[in-house]
This record gives structure tokens, C-alpha cells and sequence, in this order.
């Protein structure tokens, strides 16, 4: 029997963002997977045993046991599937998967060096005991390179998948526009750059609608801007939604936005795309891996750059039938495929 050990530890953080996604949706699609005397191990906070049905085992996480954890020989395989994780077997026997998802903290906090410095520390001892390196886009694993140093451990991209729950007959969402309207969804921080998309309702009578966690500081720097264009009453900040309103925003929506300046992956858009949305996104990081040619890109915001690049995509999609190339898109990034590829990961090494 072989033992592969998944790190899920993060589940016991924010239910909203891409991390705890990624292990939800891995966790998930990996006991969809054929296994041929095989067990997967999950390791838990003690509020997700059973999170996963029967399948998998659960594995007790502890903050302890960043310093010792006896018995982790038994594991075949340990996937780190975090890029600061704290937590691997400590043994040589076992082997170790690695998924990097981004350094995105380098350009979030440009000036705690002392912070940025200890977290590159850690990337690279898990970096050092790792046997298998995966990047979640190659954007992620380039820029990841240039911090890190992966000697001769082999490196392997594996795209993340995206999953969309449908409510056809729902129609109560927390807000809903009194005009077409433009949606976006994420945290509302700095680097996903929601602050220049106000600027795109001069001239029209579009709604913008921004859901996602908004008790940053920076939310005032949107509205701020907002005001600035005199179009405050049309930008709704309406904070984080459940699947259901989710599926209402991206189903009802115009056109979805995502100017982000620091993406691993990016799940919004091709959660957008799913029911052949136009998106726009910014030309920087991992988006263009993401969208592909069935995007419009920003590769200058300034306001009137902006406007350009929206109008003329906007003019295209309506004139020239887009739907399905961009449907087909979306159909790309497939989470059983992801859970494959890592699974012939795991099997490879041992």
C-alpha cells in the first residue's frame, strides 16, 4: 500500500480565499482518481475530519508539529501544498511535492524586508527538501526562480481547475443593480488593483459591482476614486457572497474585470468565462495564461487606455460571436485533470 500525505492545514484559514480554494478543489478531485493500492492521508484541523467523506484518512494537524512529528515515516509521499508551509515529514525516506503558488508578498510589502527575507528563508528549505516542484502557472514558477534556487530538483507546471456550483432559479442576491452593470470579485487589497476600474462608468451608465472581504484600508482607496469620477453611487462594495450570489453576478453580469498586478493563477476569470462572459484582465502575471486569446487585456491604466481597451472588446464580443471560443477557454483547466497530473506526480517518485 502507498501512502500520499495532502497538507490541508490551510483550511483552517479565510474560507474566501485562492489557498483554501486550491485545497478544496485538489482534495475534492483527487478522490475522483482510479487508485491501485494506494491511501490518501489528509492532514486536518480537527473542525474538517470528515470534510472529505470516508475515502481519505485524516491526519491531526497540530502547531506542534512544525518542530517534531513522529511517525511521518509511514508516508510515501508528503505534498507541501502550500509555498510557506511550516509542516513536512521529518524523515529522508519520505518523498516531498511542493506547489508554489506565488511570491506575491514581495510586491504586497515591499518594505518589510525582515518579513519578505524570513519568508523566502522558509520557500527555500521546503524548496531544498522537495523532490518535485510545481508552479501553479509558469508565471508563478518564473518569478518564483528568480528568488529561489531549485538546483537540480525537477520543476513541472500544473494549472489549477476551476469548479462553478449553478442555482438557475435563484434571483435574490444581496444587491442587485438597477442597471447593467460590470462585475468583479476578490479581495478587495492593493495588489488586485480594483481602484483604476471606476474611471470605466464615465460616459455610460454602468454599475460596478466588487464583491469579496472589504475591511482593508484600501476599500477607501477605491471609493476615493469613485468620487473622483463623480460615480460613487454607481460602485457597490458589496463584500463577501456565497455560491449562490456568486452564480447570480457572474450569470447576470455585462463584462467581469480583473486589473489584479499580482496573480498566481486566478480563478474569478475563468469562473466568468464559464458562462461566456467578456473578460478583461490586466496583461501582467499569470493572467495571460489564464485568459488566454479569449481575453482583452490592459496593458496600460491609464483611464483613457482603459476606456479604449474595454470599448473596442466590448464591440467585439458583441459583433463577432465570442461566446464559444470563450467557453472553450474556460474548459481548458479542468480540476480532475489537475488532480491527475499530480497524482502521476506522486506515483513517479516512488
Amino acid at each position: 500500500m502507498k501512502n500520499y500525505l495532502v497538507d490541508l492545514h490551510r483550511l483552517r484559514h479565510n474560507p474566501y480565499n485562492g489557498l483554501y480554494t486550491f485545497s478544496c478543489r485538489l482534495a475534492e478531485h483527487l478522490l475522483h482518481q482510479p487508485l491501485h493500492d494506494e491511501q490518501f492521508w489528509y492532514y486536518l484541523p480537527k473542525d474538517k475530519f470528515g470534510f472529505f467523506g470516508s475515502k481519505p484518512y485524516s491526519v491531526l494537524h497540530k502547531r506542534s508539529h512544525k518542530f517534531f512529528h513522529a511517525g511521518t515515516s509511514k508516508f510515501d509521499v508528503w505534498h507541501l501544498t502550500t509555498g510557506i508551509s511550516q509542516y513536512r515529514p521529518y524523515n529522508r525516506k519520505t518523498k516531498v511535492v511542493y506547489t508554489i503558488h506565488d511570491v506575491n508578498f514581495l510586491a504586497e510589502e515591499l518594505d518589510n524586508t525582515k518579513r519578505n527575507t524570513r519568508t523566502l528563508k522558509l520557500m527555500q528549505h521546503n524548496a531544498n527538501r522537495a523532490d518535485h516542484i510545481v508552479g501553479i502557472s509558469r508565471f508563478a514558477l518564473d518569478l518564483a526562480g528568480q528568488h529561489l534556487d531549485f538546483g537540480s530538483t525537477p520543476i513541472s507546471v500544473i494549472h489549477n481547475g476551476y469548479t462553478l456550483s449553478e442555482f438557475p432559479g435563484f434571483d435574490a442576491p444581496v444587491y442587485k443593480p438597477a442597471a447593467p452593470f460590470l462585475f468583479s470579485i476578490s479581495l478587495v487589497q492593493p495588489r488586485k488593483n480594483f481602484h483604476v476600474l471606476p474611471a470605466l462608468l464615465e460616459g455610460n451608465n454602468y454599475e460596478l459591482v466588487i464583491a469579496g472581504l472589504n475591511h482593508f484600508d484600501y476599500a477607501k482607496k477605491v471609493m476615493e476614486e469613485a468620487r473622483r469620477w463623480q460615480v460613487e453611487d454607481r460602485v457597490k462594495l458589496i463584500g463577501a457572497i456565497d455560491e449562490k450570489n456568486k452564480y447570480w453576478y457572474y450569470r447576470h453580469c455585462e463584462a467581469f474585470m480583473f486589473p489584479s498586478v499580482a496573480e498566481g493563477f486566478g480563478f474569478p476569470p475563468l469562473e466568468a468565462m464559464h458562462f461566456g462572459k467578456p473578460v478583461f484582465l490586466s496583461d501582467r502575471t499569470s493572467l495571460p495564461e489564464v485568459g488566454g486569446d479569449a481575453a482583452y487585456y490592459f496593458s496600460d491604466f491609464d483611464p483613457r487606455a482603459m476606456r479604449s481597451v474595454f470599448e473596442k472588446g466590448m464591440n467585439d464580443f458583441k459583433n463577432h460571436n465570442r461566446i464559444p471560443a470563450i467557453k472553450r477557454q474556460a474548459s481548458l483547466f479542468n480540476w480532475n485533470k489537475t488532480a491527475g497530473e499530480y497524482l502521476d506526480i506522486y506515483r513517479k517518485l516512488i
